[in-house]
């Protein structure tokens, strides 16, 4: 009895050792490059100024200015600032890590970078959504445009997208806790995202990819279908203008939300959609700079510098 408690005890020794619960992570990031440190930090750093300078000037603006209380607008200013959360979400700590020496992160720290990040491109996604079909009401049915679009309906589909952007990180994060981490805790990235987290387990996180292709991939159906639909109509009503300059200023305006659209989901189907996407090591993140970090720098540039009445509102002002 004794000798076979001891071997009870030597094996529970021995499998604690072996799967000690990692509580840090190293964000290893652009460390391989150590030479083009001072570089990299700088273009970062200026990329960050400049994505907060013009998302939370347009959303300054769009908040000061009555004439711009539109739901065109109302949504382009909920896009601005979830453009900030994403770009806050990730850039302060990888300014940090350039000089810094052992680049830890906590495990609840990488929650929470993982939990805001998740909640800006999930809101995001609806409020494009939101935009196309507001863009198919103006242009397809403009004399309605006023009774469709009320402020009612406006502030509804403005909470829906923020609800939606809260749940859908809730859910990853919750099954992220059922993960272990007792291997290694370098995670290849300069940010906690879920797909070098999955790498890193010593449990199976087949449970945990399976959530993000369906919810990752229901977002994404049910937000890019309201754009696909959108766009259909909009395109049909626009080839059947007699008139050259209502053609023209149809496809004007439609032309900044599509080019964002296309730029935003594509490289989102990219990253999380694609077949065995947990397995492409570093390959994932030259595309992960793209969405979270120059997507949110060109949005107010790719909405502003085409919209006339957005630019005559900030001369004005």
């Amino acid at each position: 009895f004794l000798l076979n408690k001891c071997q009870v005890n030597e094996k529970f020794n021995m499998t604690e050792d072996n799967h000690s619960l990692t509580t840090e992570f190293i964000l290893i990031g652009f460390s391989n490059h150590p030479e083009l440190r001072t570089i990299l930090f700088l273009v970062f750093l200026i990329i960050y100024l400049i994505t907060m300078v013009g998302n939370l000037g347009l959303v300054a603006l769009i908040f000061i200015q009555r004439r711009l209380h539109t739901p065109m607008y109302i949504f382009l200013g909920n896009l601005a600032l979830m453009d900030s959360c994403c770009s806050s979400a990730i850039t302060p700590k990888l300014l940090q890590n350039f000089f810094s020496k052992d680049r830890i992160i906590s495990l609840y720290e990488c929650m929470a970078q993982f939990y805001f990040l998740c909640l800006a491109e999930t809101a995001d996604c609806f409020l494009l959504a939101a935009m196309a079909f507001d863009r198919y009401v103006a242009i397809c049915n403009p004399l309605q445009y006023h009774t469709w679009m009320s402020n009612k309906l406006c502030l509804q589909m403005t909470t829906g997208a923020y609800i939606a952007g809260n749940m859908n990180p809730m859910i990853h994060t919750g099954f992220l806790f059922r993960l272990t981490f007792c291997k290694f805790n370098q995670i290849n990235h300069f940010f906690c995202d879920v797909l070098p987290l999955f790498r890193l387990s010593c449990v199976d996180p087949y449970i945990n990819q399976l959530m993000v292709f369906i919810f990752a991939g229901s977002v994404l159906i049910f937000t890019i279908t309201i754009v696909v639909i959108s766009y259909f109509f909009i395109l049909f009503t626009i080839f059947t203008m007699k008139s050259n300059k209502s053609r023209g200023k149809a496809l004007s305006t439609c032309a900044s939300h599509f080019l964002s659209v296309s730029i935003f989901y594509g490289s989102l189907i990219f990253m999380y959609v694609q077949p065995n996407s947990g397995n492409e090591g570093d390959k994932d993140i030259p595309v992960a700079i793209f969405y979270t970090l120059v997507i949110p720098l060109l949005n107010p540039f790719i909405y502003s510098l085409r919209n006339k009445e957005v630019i005559n509102v900030t001369k004005k002002f």
